[in-house]
């Protein structure tokens, strides 16, 4: 068996959605000082949809693949469906992630809540 999906493969491969967004609504920062993996998501969000979503992701296959899944999951997704968004779904969505590499797929979940959480307290200090 492979240590890795097709989809994982598909996703490090060939990422989607992947640079900045200038002028971004909103932008989450998270990292894991063990493994080094460093995760860097824009949105871009109108009428509390993302209408937008770039990445940035230094790390392995398994931060690249999960960063590059998540971009695909919540485009188009109200604020409310993107914060319902999970490791699981993630590591789910492409075909699963070594026991090893699972902390990938919740270094996305923490990027994105880290995203919405600033575009929220953007929205709160420009009232």
């Amino acid at each position: 068996m492979a240590l890795y999906s097709e989809k994982v493969m598909d996703h490090f491969r060939n990422p989607r959605n992947v640079g900045s967004i200038e002028n971004a609504d909103a932008i989450g920062e998270v990292g894991n000082a063990k493994c080094g993996d460093i995760m860097k998501i824009y949105l871009k969000i109108d009428n509390d949809i993302v209408s937008d979503v770039k990445f940035e992701t230094f790390g392995c296959a398994s931060a690249i693949a999960s960063s590059s899944m998540e971009t695909e999951m919540i485009k188009g997704k109200p604020l409310d469906e993107v914060l319902q968004l999970t490791n699981k779904s993630v590591t789910e969505s492409l075909d699963g992630l070594p026991k090893h590499k699972i902390h990938c797929s919740v270094l996305a979940e923490e990027a994105i809540k880290a995203a919405v959480k600033n575009y929220h307290d953007k929205q709160k200090n420009n009232i």
